[in-house]
Formats: structure tokens, C-alpha cells, sequence
């Protein structure tokens, strides 16, 4: 990746809150110049097979050409789960004010529980035309240790769950993240065994052993208000989410749900939804079925399989035009990392963030994460 792309401009918060890097990325002024392009898919009867060679499926989804995404399709009980807590997006968006306030935790830098209006545009404003919820879906406490709780608040932090208020949060939540994260690792088992064939991966070094054993996972169940006023088509293409780049390993991803008025609706706009900046510098939009988990490759990742797996600079774009109007959308991110404690072992040569990390450096994520805050934010 091209380092001088990669920009603190305008990005919302610190790193180790959202699991992003900021990317500036120049404007198109045209977007019907723009290809829709459909992620490489896997079939979930083939990725839990272990004896199933996959290695050009995840070279064509993550590699060096790649798009830095695929999708995992025919995932059993996936539809039903993500419809669940989807559709409890804006029950809780629309909890008193009273009681949100209750769930926000300000010590972890709002990456516990709810916020809204604490991330800042492209422009610097506020965002308050969405609004998020955080919670680990593996751990609801990852350690009890107060030190590491202080070091570390976006991680190490307890979850914080609507108990009385919104009851059923809790049990969709984790159980859509938790399926999420167990096809996650099988997909990166595969991953492993596609980096492998052109570097050494050591006992327990792998991405799967890496993930497996991490307490800091984090979900985002994101909640976008109704549109009360009509985007203009001249918008720009990052208009619901800014470009940026995955931090952490690998981001699986929902398809989002829209509705108007509490009722369930097609995408109103064709142009809304997620773009990737290739490679050689091409935007693209991605698709992929609403019933399929994609998953996307992150910084950590791709440092430390040398650069067989990529990442990838990415935004979303909201819908635009009258019929836009009124619409909410409602999605989830489960943002897969390694344990703050961690060892990572980078290797001889480093293409991103290689003023900052040693030749043969060994870090833990934490260490790794607070030098790339220190890098863009101070």
C-alpha cells in the first residue's frame, strides 16, 4: 500500500476504539463511471472442510490482487440471527434519553455500550446522523485486572447490557457475533494454509491460533436515523461511513436492513453501499447477498502474512435521492483482533507502517495499537 494515501484527516477517533485506520482518498466527480463487482464466495459446506484446498479462493478474495474481501455464503441459521438483532437497532436507538445515558461508558472512550455524537465527520462536525453500540460477544469480562483495564479501556472493559430496557439485546447480539466469530476462524484456517505455502508459520502463530485465543473481540451494531432531508446526488461517496483501513485482523460484515416508518424495505438507492479502493487506485462497488457474512482483511493481517493477505481502504456510501427519505439502516460488524497481551512477531520486511515498527520487531497489539494512536492522533 501506497503510505502517503493513509491520512489522519478527518478521522473520527483513535484507533484502538474502531479498529480503522483514516484513508483520504480523492473524489470522483462521476459515479456512473464506477463497476459493481461481486465478492469471491465461499460456501460454508466448504470452508468447515479442513481437506478442502481453498488457496485460490483466498488468493482471489484477499490476496495481492484481491479485493481484501470475500464472503461466506449458506452459513446455517446465519439469516434468522441477523434479522433479530438487526430489527432491535432502532428499539434501541429510540430508548429514552435517560437510559442510553446509562449505557454509555466514557472510561473506554465510548467503545463499551452506547455513542452517539461522539465520532466526528469527514468535516469534523459531529456524527450524529448515526449511532453504535459496543460490546465483546465472546467475553462480557475479558480480565478483572485494573491495571490492564486502565491501559487498555477499549479492551479490556466490561460490556455494559440494556438488562431491564431491551433484554433480548444481549442474547441476539452475542449470538449473531458468536456465529460470526466461529465462521470467521474457520475462514482463517483457510487463510493460514494459503499463507503458508509461501512462508513459514511457526506453532501458534498462524491467524486462527492468533484469533482463537484473543479476549478482545468487539462487535458494532450500528443504527442509521431516518433521513430528514433528501441527499443530494452529487453527495460524496463516503457520505455514511469515511474511507479508512481495518486495524485489527479480520471484520466480518453484515448486510445492512433498511426500513421506513418500522416496516422493512429494498435498498432505496442503488449507488448506497460499501466501496473498496483497489490496488491500482480503482474505485469499486462491492456487492453481496444480504444472507452472506463478508469478511474483510485487516493492517494486522496483512504485516504479519508478510502481504499475501491484504487490506484494503474502504467507505460506505449512504442512499441519495427522494425515495431516501425516511429510511433507517440498521447493520453489525464483528471486529476480530488479537489479544491486547498478544506477541507479534513481525517479519524482515514491513511495506505499512514501517517508520514505526523495527525489523524484526516483537510487540504485543496493545504496544502496536497505542504507537499507531500516537502516529495519527497526537
Amino acid at each position: 500500500m501506497n503510505m502517503q494515501t493513509v491520512s489522519p484527516f478527518g478521522f473520527p477517533r483513535p484507533i484502538s476504539q474502531h479498529g480503522v485506520v483514516p484513508v483520504h482518498v480523492m473524489s470522483h466527480s462521476s459515479q456512473s463511471s464506477i463497476p459493481n463487482l461481486s465478492t469471491t464466495s465461499i460456501s460454508f459446506t466448504q470452508l468447515q472442510d479442513k481437506n478442502v484446498d481453498l488457496s485460490s479462493k483466498i488468493e482471489q478474495g484477499f490476496g495481492p490482487n484481491g479485493l481484501g474481501i470475500l464472503s461466506v455464503t449458506d452459513v446455517p441459521g446465519y439469516s434468522s440471527l441477523r434479522r433479530n438483532l438487526l430489527h432491535l437497532a432502532p428499539r434501541l436507538a429510540n430508548l429514552p434519553k435517560e437510559v442510553k445515558e446509562e449505557l454509555e461508558d466514557p472510561h473506554s472512550r465510548y467503545n463499551f455500550g452506547w455513542s452517539h455524537g461522539k465520532e466526528k465527520l469527514e468535516s469534523g462536525k459531529p456524527d450524529i446522523l448515526k449511532g453504535s453500540f459496543y460490546a465483546n460477544p465472546i467475553l462480557d469480562t475479558p480480565t478483572t485486572e485494573a491495571s490492564l483495564i486502565q491501559r487498555y479501556p477499549s479492551y479490556c472493559a466490561s460490556n455494559i447490557w440494556p438488562k431491564n430496557a431491551l433484554p433480548e439485546l444481549e442474547v441476539a447480539f452475542k449470538a449473531l457475533g458468536k456465529l460470526m466469530f466461529d465462521v470467521g476462524l474457520m475462514l482463517a484456517y483457510h487463510c493460514d494454509q494459503y499463507v503458508s505455502k509461501g512462508m513459514k508459520i511457526h506453532k501458534d502463530e498462524g491467524l486462527e491460533s492468533i484469533l482463537c485465543r484473543s479476549r478482545c473481540h468487539k462487535g458494532r451494531l450500528l443504527y442509521y436515523f431516518p433521513s430528514q432531508q433528501i441527499i443530494p446526488n452529487g453527495n460524496s461517496l463516503s457520505s455514511w461511513c469515511g474511507w479508512h483501513t481495518d486495524h485489527g485482523s479480520l471484520t466480518g460484515l453484515t448486510c445492512g436492513i433498511f426500513t421506513r416508518d418500522g416496516e422493512e424495505i429494498a435498498c432505496p438507492d442503488s449507488g448506497a453501499g460499501l466501496y473498496i479502493r483497489t490496488r491500482n487506485d480503482q474505485i469499486v462497488k462491492v456487492v453481496y447477498g444480504k444472507d452472506d457474512i463478508a469478511y474483510q482483511i485487516g493492517e494486522t493481517t496483512e504485516i504479519l502474512s508478510g502481504g499475501y493477505l491484504c487490506a484494503t481502504p474502504h467507505c460506505v456510501q449512504a442512499a441519495k435521492g427522494e425515495e431516501s427519505y425516511g429510511v433507517e439502516r440498521s447493520t453489525f460488524a464483528l471486529f476480530m483482533q488479537p489479544d491486547w497481551d498478544e506477541k507479534l512477531k513481525f517479519p524482515d520486511e514491513i511495506h505499512i507502517h514501517k517508520e514505526l515498527i523495527p525489523s524484526k520487531a516483537v510487540l504485543n497489539f496493545g504496544e502496536y495499537s497505542e504507537m499507531l494512536i500516537g502516529k495519527y492522533y497526537h
